[in-house]
């Protein structure tokens, strides 16, 4: 195949024909708002599942995959949210509408999207499992920044499928870094082309940050802590083979833990600290790919 890259300006006038993501400017505010009231209401909560069947179905099999190990099947909602809890019920509501608009743009290419959905939410996951771990006060926001990451991949596969194509050959057959490839053959890598996107449809400057810095989050301005984060989880997430990327350059545990986000999150602690981070995120990688299971 054949093509040459772009210019900015042209890049930027062809970007202006991807959609937008309806999802991503109200992720399920029915729910999220029932879920913050002081009090929570199983019957309540699952009156609203029920209106959508596509996050009944997620949060079914999620429930009744081997992560959450029961004996006996779980078929209705108002017990499959008793076993979940309010916290993940909230993330299967962001997950859900995000990735349905994803699979709408990327249906231009021939990739390994279920595993890239499964890439996406598990950064996701990992990113609040980071902040958590290291204390970093946080809200859904660092969730639906990890979520987001990548968003540029898809947004280059709708809007340029050629090139994207052309990418993935070249990145298959070497261990070189996927934006380097990116830039050489279409004049942009996803990071860039991620955040312009996100700032066209006038979306929340996280998730822009995140787009655009999830690789250096020593370079962004704003949100550094909550971008280190998704740094980190994107890696482990590499490192462990979980998931889909599209980048084939290995990475090492070890190199998970000396990034640069890894020395912005946890700066001036001991050692004994640093293990005590890393043995827990370990065990939630351990538990991922059952989850991811469930939920892709």
């Amino acid at each position: 195949m054949c093509v040459v890259p772009l210019g900015r300006q042209e890049i930027l006038s062809q970007l202006s024909r991807c959609p937008s993501l309806p999802s991503l400017g109200s992720i399920n505010k029915a729910l999220h708002g029932l879920l913050l009231v002081e009090q929570r209401y199983t019957a309540h909560i699952a009156e609203i599942i029920r209106r959508d069947p596509s996050l009944t179905s997620r949060l079914l099999r999620l429930v009744n995959s081997v992560y959450y190990g029961l004996s006996t099947p779980v078929n209705s909602i108002e017990e499959a949210v008793f076993y979940l809890g309010v916290r993940q019920i909230r993330q299967l509501a962001m997950v859900t509408p995000v990735i349905e608009d994803f699979q709408r743009l990327a249906r231009q290419c021939d990739f390994p999207w279920r595993e890239f959905w499964q890439h996406c939410i598990g950064v996701a996951i990992l990113t609040r499992e980071v902040t958590t771990t290291i204390n970093v006060q946080s809200e859904d926001s660092d969730y639906v920044a990890g979520l987001v990451h990548d968003v540029g991949k898809i947004v280059m596969a709708w809007t340029f499928p050629d090139h994207f194509a052309e990418i993935h050959r070249q990145a298959a057959a070497s261990a070189r870094e996927l934006v380097e490839i990116e830039n050489e053959v279409l004049g942009i890598d996803h990071c860039e082309l991620g955040a312009s996107y996100l700032e066209r449809h006038h979306l929340p400057e996280l998730m822009v940050h995140s787009a655009r810095h999830h690789h250096h989050p020593e370079k962004a301005a704003k949100f550094p802590q909550a971008i280190a984060a998704v740094q980190i989880a994107d890696l482990l997430l590499r490192s462990e083979k979980m998931g889909y990327s599209g980048n084939h350059r290995e990475v090492t545990r070890d190199e998970c833990f000396t990034a640069s986000g890894w020395k912005m999150l946890l700066p001036d602690v001991c050692e004994a600290e640093h293990n005590i981070a890393r043995a827990s995120l370990t065990r939630t990688l351990e538990q991922m790919p059952q989850m991811l299971e469930g939920l892709v």
